[in-house]
């Protein structure tokens, strides 16, 4: 009996062990898997998820959603191995998410940032789009730049070196032209009272050449209007394309969804280029669960797109804002319209 307790207790010995350090040691991969979707064009803890105020609003039926991919960290071996398993996540090494060297902190920073700048592109690309009037606002001022005892935060830039300032693009232009120690003109509008001063550029730190004022420009609606997106907690620039597209949809007639369940992923810039992503796979399938029938894809992401389709999701092929709402329109007027295959 002793040597039958003993042989049981040897047995059990590996099995207790391997348990412990399965469910202790953790794995040097993140699970990547479907995340939460949201339609732009509903609302979010009582909020409009796109809200525009000052302007007249079309409204809307049906679903925009943009979607997102789930990471799960500090995995242990059983967890990194049931996901696996499941079919529904994919695991790839820790480092390409969270890369060595860079802190937690860090890394959130980042994806917020993309986030706020893909929120600024999208309602800058809608406006171009619409033909909207825009304007040029400083984002930021340098506080070791030529600008930072003159130029503030939201001052709306005029001119500078009597040069007209349409785009932020003006500003760029019309200050490299100069070399640095010259004195630039700029005029500029603060709480609507338009100001003029002489800035001596300094030197851009990437090109001694060229002059250098120190500040960010970006370009915003012109007049009323404003806009605001109401999502938390979401990071990265893969949001772009469906924000815009909630804004065209609501500040134009008719619907873009033509009511339905269409979802999309993209990342945008202000001329309207659509740009790829990551997890293509993870946010089709989080979609589809949701009950899409649409889904737009960056024309980049189309050939892993095709490969991992979920079984009713139609594709439909993007590379820029007009692809997209054209494509939209035809799907609504019962027309063909070009996929991923």
């Amino acid at each position: 009996m002793n040597r039958r307790i003993f042989t049981l207790i040897a047995a059990l010995i590996p099995i207790l062990v391997l348990g412990i350090v399965g469910s202790v040691v953790t794995v040097p991969f993140v699970a990547l898997g479907p995340g939460p979707t949201f339609n732009t064009l509903g609302t979010v803890e009582g909020k409009q998820v796109v809200e525009v105020r000052n302007a007249q609003i079309d409204p809307t039926t049906g679903n925009l959603n943009m979607t997102t991919v789930s990471v799960r960290d500090r995995l242990n071996i059983f967890e990194a191995f049931g996901l696996w398993v499941d079919g529904d996540h994919g695991l790839v090494p820790r480092a390409e998410v969270y890369p060595p060297g860079v802190s937690r902190d860090e890394i959130d920073k980042s994806n917020q940032q993309d986030f706020k700048d893909s929120e600024d592109n999208a309602e800058l690309a809608a406006l171009r789009y619409l033909k909207l009037p825009t304007v040029v606002r400083l984002r930021g001022v340098s506080e070791d730049g030529p600008a930072k005892d003159v130029l503030r935060k939201n001052d709306e830039l005029v001119s500078v070196d009597g040069k007209p300032i349409t785009f932020a693009k003006d500003v760029v232009t019309a200050v490299s032209a100069a070399k640095p120690g010259t004195a630039l003109p700029v005029v500029f509008r603060r709480d609507g009272v338009e100001q003029t001063a002489e800035i001596t550029l300094g030197a851009r730190p990437d090109d001694a050449a060229k002059g250098y004022l120190g500040i960010t420009p970006g370009e915003y609606a012109s007049g009323p209007i404003q806009v605001d997106f109401n999502l938390a907690e979401i990071g990265g620039p893969s949001a772009g394309l469906m924000f815009t597209l909630a804004l065209i949809d609501k500040l134009t007639p008719g619907e873009l969804s033509g009511g339905k369940f269409v979802a999309g992923t993209g990342t945008i810039d202000p001329e309207g280029k659509v740009g790829p992503i990551g997890g293509i796979q993870y946010k089709m399938k989080a979609a589809r669960e949701a009950g899409a029938e649409t889904f737009l894809v960056p024309a980049a992401n189309c050939n892993e797109a095709a490969q991992r389709t979920p079984d009713g999701l139609r594709l439909v092929k993007v590379e820029n804002l007009d692809a997209a709402v054209h494509a939209l329109d035809d799907i609504n007027a019962g027309k063909e319209v070009q996929g991923c295959g």
